[in-house]
């Protein structure tokens, strides 16, 4: 069984999904994807997936946003470290965002993401 801290990754485009994945397994964690912000509530609220952060595109076509799938992720775990990826939105960040969250500009490079993660995790006080 792997070790590695498991990361909700929603992103809806295939291509830019699989690179995440990659950038996050080369980073040493491991990626649980789905491709929207519905599907990505449904896999947090089950808990079978056992994500310790969240990794999300803002526009995730129809549905709800990255920034709406944040703020419903965080009512449930409050302090759920959150890495925003955007190519369009970064200006909305500070209005939008989740407390504590880190945005990454598209395009990034692939460490980038991990180091995101890295640091929410490590900023995270999380006791027992």
């Amino acid at each position: 069984m792997s070790k590695a801290v498991r990361v909700l990754v929603v992103e809806d485009e295939a291509p830019i999904c699989s690179f995440i994945e990659d950038a996050l397994s080369d980073g040493g964690f491991e990626a649980c994807s789905v491709h929207s912000g519905e599907a990505a509530l449904s896999t947090f609220r089950d808990g079978r997936e056992r994500c310790r952060a969240l990794l999300t595109d803002v526009n995730l076509g129809d549905g709800i946003s990255g920034w709406e799938l944040a703020r419903q992720i965080r009512e449930i775990t409050p302090g759920f470290p959150v890495v925003y990826i955007t190519g369009a939105s970064a200006r909305a960040w500070k209005s939008q965002s989740v407390v504590g969250s880190i945005l990454i500009e598209k395009p990034f490079a692939p460490k980038q993401l991990a180091a995101a993660v890295s640091q929410l995790l490590d900023t995270r006080a999380s006791p027992g």
